[in-house]
């Protein structure tokens, strides 16, 4: 018996180290039998020939897998068809290679030929249904499959949750016969996604096990239902505080405005990762922190940290809101190194950043190097062309965009209309406004009357665009109003523009912005006393104006001046070159001549 045992395990090691040549070499496979047959017993070249089959076949299983992930699903097919022998592993992993790559019919005619099938095999139909949004034939293989898993419960859960039928997944789940972490997560996401976050928390609170996903999916929830109070309660109680909870409360300080929060929090993080770098850098763009964005952009970058294409969004967002091109062309530097020049998000948000920036014959370039434009890039390049009041370009890309065949929609309609209110074009805004209506059956939004009234004001034409207020289907916001306050104030109309102010007032009494035009329309036509009137209300109600102020970028460096601030270092020959423009331009006979002459200066 020894003996026996000593010569299985000198098999077993020697049946390795011949796999191992014949791995390196690859011979033919007679060659391995040779070998194998002058060693061994015909007892043990059996168990040889089995063994060297069976790691052909794992081999084969790994090999599809992976062409199948890498998009190869040809070559996945080849090699499956070639196999001289395959396992229920092959199947499945060519099954669920096909539908990984979109090719569900493939998959659902593969299973239909499947000599065996197990658990796994109906689970994988079910995620690839589901995958492909085909919920209906996922929840058939689910009802006709003959035994069932935890793992089958929980994909069809999830993927009505997915979907929206967040009853249906609740009545799934009360039937299922074993639950889990996985499935109660499924659950508390579901619920919170549909806003039902009473019983998302309930669901959480009664949870026999809690891992580290189930606390970051609650937090989430409440994060992103703005309740950011208890969000925070449920944090501080999380036992291991982890990467993905604690950015989910970086970004719910930063929808709330709280960025000093969110950077001490930010600081915390050990081991930061692009998500959390992402949602910094999302945080510090949206709330107007530009120059804190880039900032930690170059951070991100000198850790060795590669963005993708939500940083990149971010920054060039950043780098819009500052007007400051060189970052911007910086960032379009990075954008080209790392491949995402083509990608739809980036080159749109590269569109606008060059508009925005002046540069809006770089952002047609941009807008050019998209290989497919979505409804997105089109509304960006329209919007552009518009903000500088090129009618007639943004009008060129509007009848490309249907010729490409894309609908326009409410955006791509406000766009022309602010390209109209540019370039004072009253009647041709009309007839965009009723084309809308009319031909292509879009309710117009407050936005779109605000377009509208702002141009009708400027035009001098109050009488109309207040008419035009009164036969809006909703009630006027305060940019409605505002606009029309703005017309008043430019054709000093006190009448109209005092019921501006009041209206405005009602709807928002905080806004400073109301009292201040208002009592610029007094100023105007002399009435004194209905200006300190004004001016008294503001100081009543505890209404402050808000500063105003401007910047640009000179020296490689943004340089920002508030109304009376006198605090710049160069604040004495700033004011010295402004007195010498100043003087030039009063010598000036006309609009041409200052034009001319203040060319010069570009």
């Amino acid at each position: 018996m020894l003996v026996l045992c000593l010569s299985k395990q000198l098999f077993f090691r020697q049946c390795n180290f011949f796999m191992l040549k014949i791995q390196i070499l690859t011979p033919q496979p007679t060659l391995s039998l040779h070998f194998l047959d002058r060693y061994f017993t015909r007892h043990f070249l059996l168990q040889a020939v089995r063994f060297h089959s069976a790691q052909c076949v794992y081999d084969c299983n790994v090999k599809i897998g992976a062409l199948s992930r890498a998009g190869k699903v040809e070559s996945a097919r080849q090699l499956f068809d070639e196999m001289p022998t395959r396992d229920v592993v092959s199947w499945n992993a060519m099954l669920t290679g096909y539908w990984q790559n979109g090719y569900l019919d493939e998959s659902k005619k593969l299973f239909d030929l499947m000599p065996v099938r197990n658990i796994v095999t109906w689970n994988s139909m079910i995620a690839g249904c589901l995958e492909n949004e085909r919920i209906g034939d996922g929840f058939e293989y689910f009802c006709t499959m003959p035994e069932r898993n935890t793992a089958s419960w929980n994909v069809m859960v999830s993927g009505f949750v997915r979907c929206g039928r967040i009853e249906e997944a609740g009545r799934l789940f009360d039937e299922m016969p074993w639950r889990n972490v996985i499935s109660y997560t499924a659950m508390i996401d579901g619920y919170a996604q549909n806003g039902e976050i009473e019983r998302a928390r309930a669901l959480f609170d009664c949870m026999p096990r809690k891992n580290a996903v189930s606390w970051t999916v609650m937090i989430s929830g409440y994060v992103e239902n703005g309740r950011f109070d208890e969000a925070r309660e449920l944090f501080d109680q999380m036992p291991n505080k982890n990467v993905v909870a604690t950015t989910a409360m970086i970004t719910g300080y930063c929808k709330e405005g709280k960025m000093e929060n969110a950077r001490i929090l930010f600081q915390e993080i050990q081991s930061r990762d692009l998500v959390s770098y992402n949602a910094m850098i999302t945080g510090y763009a949206q709330n107007g922190r530009g120059e804190e964005a880039l900032k930690l952009l170059i951070q991100m970058l000198r850790r060795g940290m590669q963005p993708d294409h939500s940083t990149l969004v971010s920054v060039l967002i950043a780098c819009s809101s500052l007007a400051s091109l060189k970052e911007g062309r910086q960032t379009h530097v990075i954008i080209l190194k790392n491949g995402f020049d083509s990608h739809v998000s980036v080159c749109n948000a590269l569109v606008t950043m060059y508009s925005k920036c002046g540069g809006i014959f770089d952002s047609e370039l941009a807008f050019a190097h998209l290989g497919n434009p979505n409804l997105v890039s089109w509304n960006t390049i329209i919007a552009a062309f518009a903000q500088h009041g090129l009618y007639e370009k943004a009008l060129a890309f509007f009848n490309n965009m249907r010729l490409g065949g894309f609908d326009p929609d409410g955006i791509t309609f406000l766009s022309l209309l602010s390209a109209c209110g540019h370039s004072g074009m009253v009647n041709e805004s009309l007839h965009w406004f009723d084309s809308m209506i009319e031909n292509y059956k879009i309710s117009p939004r407050p936005e779109h009357y605000a377009c509208l009234v702002d141009l009708l004001g400027r035009a001098g034409k109050l009488e109309k665009a207040y008419k035009m207020i009164h036969e809006m289907p909703f009630e006027a916001d305060s940019g409605v109003w505002g606009a029309l306050l703005a017309g008043c104030r430019a054709h000093s109309n006190v009448e109209l523009g005092q019921l501006a102010a009041e209206k405005i007032v009602e709807l928002d009494c905080r806004n400073s912005g109301a009292y201040i035009v208002l009592s610029n329309i007094y100023a105007a036509v002399g009435m004194w006393k209905e200006v300190r009137r004004v001016r008294g209300l503001m100081k009543e109600k505890g209404v402050k104006k808000q500063p105003a102020y401007s910047w640009m970028e000179f020296g490689n460096k943004v340089h920002f001046f508030l109304g009376g601030d006198v605090s710049h270092p160069n604040i004495e020959e700033i004011h010295s070159e402004l007195k010498r423009i100043s003087l030039q331009m009063k010598a000036l006979d006309d609009t041409a001549e200052i034009v001319s002459k203040w060319s010069c200066y570009g």
